[in-house]
């Protein structure tokens, strides 16, 4: 499908969501060598949303990733999260944090439960109720006394979900976290994820290849390519009535109705009358039509894909 508008309609948005950004990217650069990976990236991450992030191989999402955790530090700029600074005040700034960077990482011979337990052991602020409603959360009821080891990957991601969130974060970082799940495990993934912005509030930041899927997660994307911010799109935004969209008109006598009409006003593509109008030129544009005995079989607005914007964008790139 192809897009005119910049606002792609998306199924279960949130709606925007407005508050102090959960993290904000001050001017951050990271240079290895004489090679700048990150350039300058100035981004805000509102609170409550999947916020996406997008970009072809060697963009520096992953680099990007590593700073926000802690496990590289910017060569300039900072990392702000929830009103800390990630290079000077890291246990404050860490302490919001859940994190997976690709598969997480369990004890095999622990149950699942010791595996929730042993982490909650591990911070003062976790008591063991919030074990359990991890568990019901991420669906593991049934299996949370058996061993990792005996765990498939769609449940280990589950697991994983319900440690990085046992703390209660504000933020929960992925990378690349449907990494090998099959359909209904990216689908049950991509629920949780969702609903655990609604229910506590989290923040997701989410990379991943799969742009199918980033564009039914998430609520906002940002695109990088060679470290620089691109864009920044609202995928769950409504057009307003006012948006002018192409919208595709199946009919019978389609030359017919582009002379009604006027050349000015439509194009004929692919069998179908296309014109760009508003909301109120589609149902004036329809009346028209089946008062001129032109039967409408059907009607449609033009859409983009997530990765049509994003090959358009960068011109092709690969992504990671």
């Amino acid at each position: 499908m192809e897009i005119i508008s910049d606002k792609i309609p998306i199924p279960g948005g949130s709606g925007k969501t407005v508050g102090e950004p959960v993290v904000r990217f001050d001017n951050v650069v990271k240079r290895i060598g004489r090679k700048t990976i990150i350039e300058g990236l100035t981004l805000d991450v509102p609170p409550g949303q999947v916020y996406g992030f997008l970009g072809p191989n060697g963009s520096g999402k992953t680099t990007t990733i590593r700073m926000m955790t802690g496990l590289m530090a910017p060569s300039a700029g900072d990392i702000i999260i929830c009103g800390h600074s990630i290079t000077g005040q890291f246990e404050q700034a860490i302490s919001q944090v859940g994190a997976i960077v690709e598969n997480p990482e369990m004890y095999g011979y622990l149950s699942g439960y010791q595996n929730l337990l042993q982490y909650a052991r591990m911070r003062s602020d976790v008591p063991k109720e919030r074990i359990g409603e991890v568990i019901r959360f991420t669906g593991l009821e049934h299996r949370i006394h058996d061993k990792v080891s005996t765990y498939s990957l769609g449940m280990r991601q589950r697991l994983g979900v319900a440690q990085a969130i046992l703390h209660r974060p504000k933020l929960l970082i992925l990378d690349e976290p449907t990494n090998g799940l099959d359909p209904q495990g990216i689908r049950e993934l991509r629920d949780y994820l969702r609903e655990l912005t609604r229910s506590e509030g989290t923040t997701v930041f989410v990379s991943s290849h799969l742009l199918s899927e980033m564009e039914l997660m998430c609520d906002t994307v940002a695109i990088i390519q060679a470290g620089r911010l691109i864009d920044v799109r609202e995928l769950h935004s409504e057009a307003d009535a006012d948006t002018t969209v192409e919208t595709a008109f199946d009919v019978d006598r389609v030359e017919e109705a582009l002379v009604l009409l006027g050349e000015e006003i439509g194009i004929i593509r692919d069998g179908r009358l296309v014109v760009r109008t508003n909301r109120q030129g589609i149902a004036e544009i329809n009346m028209r039509l089946v008062q001129a005995g032109i039967a409408v079989y059907g009607i449609r607005t033009l859409t983009r894909s997530l990765e049509d914007q994003f090959l358009e964008m960068t011109g092709g790139g690969h992504i990671v």
